[in-house]
């Protein structure tokens, strides 16, 4: 009967024992669970980051640095629309581009009331448009240049001469070249006479003469002589017959009646120049003057 009870009491003790251990593990495990939720709630929540430190701190897993992912740099366009003023600034490193609108333009030529330049010297040499020798109040010649009277040119003149006598017109060319010091002398008495704006309409400055090319010929009718030099000799029968055939050897009128304001000069009709025969007959046929087709 002692022995019963002393085994009773011995499993009560051991009951006792094992209910303590029991309390003991849940209270652990109470503790464990509630850091490891504050743990969770520390790294916000994030469940794979809290039990990967957990795991290195434990040393179940080796500790590795993980860099950071960066975003990929991406070029943004410009939008065109929103920011045009955007477009004109310069992007670094890259060198401003320079139009040609960005340069200061040439200063216009002033021309004087008499259509030349102001202040512009005579050249060293004469100048050529395409193949063709050009003489007027853009383009002067050098004073030392002196080719005499146009063999060519002279050559042409007689047949065309030759023709017109047989329509019962005796032409003559009474004045081709000249030197750059006889229309120093010939200007200068027209100036001093009539002035110079006015003689800058009928007479060249020296250097501007076409004459001093030996390509101009002043051409009359033999006889008539009080209408050379004047607007009526184009009114008359061979000034006439002189006007619709001279480009067919080479000549042209040099400055039509309505074609001031282009060749600078008053209406002449017995001025002729030689060109020669095609571009003669090109001029004659569009009605225009050497500097147009020059600028065509």
């Amino acid at each position: 009967m002692k022995k019963k009870r002393k085994n009773k009491h011995k499993f009560r003790s051991t009951k006792k024992k094992s209910s303590k251990k029991l309390t003991m593990v849940l209270f652990i495990t109470a503790l464990l669970m509630t850091g490891l939720v504050v743990w969770v709630a520390i790294n916000d929540w994030d469940v794979e980051k809290s039990f990967g430190e957990i795991s290195i701190k434990l040393g179940l897993v080796e500790n590795e640095t993980v860099e950071p992912e960066t975003e990929p740099e991406v070029e943004i366009p410009l939008d065109v629309e929103d920011n045009p003023e955007d477009l004109d600034e310069d992007l670094p490193g890259e060198e401003p581009v320079i139009s040609d609108d960005d340069e200061d333009p040439e200063p216009s030529p002033v021309v004087d009331g008499g259509g030349y330049i102001e202040g512009q010297e005579l050249p060293l040499q004469p100048t050529y448009i395409k193949n063709v020798l050009i003489a007027n109040k853009t383009y002067p010649l050098p004073a030392t240049f002196a080719p005499g009277e146009s063999k060519e040119a002279r050559e042409m003149f007689d047949k065309m001469a030759a023709e017109a006598a047989l329509s019962g017109y005796k032409l003559t060319a009474f004045s081709t070249y000249r030197s750059f010091e006889y229309q120093t002398g010939l200007y200068k008495r027209y100036a001093d006479k009539e002035g110079p704006e006015k003689a800058d309409q009928y007479s060249a400055r020296p250097g501007y003469s076409e004459h001093q090319t030996g390509l101009a010929f002043d051409i009359g009718e033999v006889n008539q002589e009080k209408i050379w030099l004047t607007a009526e000799f184009g009114e008359s029968s061979a000034g006439k017959w002189l006007a619709e055939n001279a480009h067919r050897y080479g000549f042209i009128m040099r400055y039509p009646l309505g074609k001031e304001n282009i060749t600078g000069y008053m209406y002449e009709s017995w001025h002729f120049r030689y060109v020669g025969e095609s571009i003669a007959s090109e001029i004659y046929a569009t009605k225009g003057t050497l500097e147009e087709y020059l600028e065509s």
